[in-house]
């Protein structure tokens, strides 16, 4: 069975967009997975096909429509039982490669695209919807995000990537940022590949490369540092990191 993408958006010309080449669009083309991008409003009832209106207690922008959401999202779920559902939204939770990992580990996912100034709160009461955020941005929609993250579950599909190890030694995977990587020429503009790497003594290039990951992980990300925490983290793949 493949791997399932619904998407609910106002702009459903939008997808599968880059997923349609490259890694993912081949993965496509296989059949490895498979897309639906609803149009949200073919679910209002109105001759106007409204799917917003203003906030209240007054405010700028518009906000989407619990009523028009719930039927486009129970309709999703009538194409995909098993799928979570996701609205990307600032105000959610922060996504993780670990929870990329459960996604994609499962029958597929549907994704709600949020516009304008969100969504009525409502929807999250009225339907079990997991809020998520791919970080301290604000997008004009949910579009792009829904790309990040799909992009994210897609590429960890069998046989998506050359080999199955590529996913590992990755950011995130250990809970620390990927060591730094170089290739060939051996000099660029007067800078050389770090000797260890060119030595052939692969424990040496192992210790350089942790050692590499540690450093610029505390420098640059310190909260991915401190959750880290002396190897008591979980990978995202599962395993645990010990130092």
């Amino acid at each position: 069975m493949s791997f399932t993408a619904t998407v609910l958006t106002l702009y459903p010309e939008m997808f599968p967009g880059p997923l349609g080449v490259s890694l993912a669009g081949r993965a496509h083309a296989a059949g490895t997975w498979s897309m639906n991008a609803v149009q949200i409003r073919d679910f209002a009832t109105d001759k106007h096909r409204t799917v917003d209106d203003t906030p209240a207690g007054g405010g700028a922008g518009m906000v989407l429509k619990p009523d028009v959401l719930a039927r486009a999202i129970d309709h999703a779920r009538g194409l995909s039982p098993d799928a979570p559902v996701l609205a990307m939204t600032p105000r959610g939770r922060p996504i993780s490669q670990a929870r990329i990992r459960e996604l994609a580990a499962g029958p597929g996912v549907t994704i709600v695209c949020g516009r304008f100034e969100g969504f009525d709160e409502r929807i999250f009461d009225g339907r079990e919807v997991e809020e998520v955020s791919v970080g301290d941005i604000v997008l004009s929609g949910g579009e792009p995000a829904a790309l990040m993250v799909l992009d994210a579950c897609i590429r960890l599909l069998p046989g998506v990537m050359g080999a199955a190890w590529s996913g590992v030694e990755e950011s995130f995977e250990s809970g620390l940022l990927e060591y730094p990587h170089y290739t060939r020429p051996v000099t660029w503009e007067g800078r050389t590949i770090p000797e260890v790497l060119r030595s052939g003594d692969h424990a040496k290039i192992a210790a350089w490369r942790k050692q590499r990951a540690e450093d610029d992980t505390r420098l640059r990300r310190p909260d991915l540092w401190d959750r880290h925490g002396d190897g008591r983290v979980r990978s995202a793949s599962g395993a645990r990191q010990e130092d």
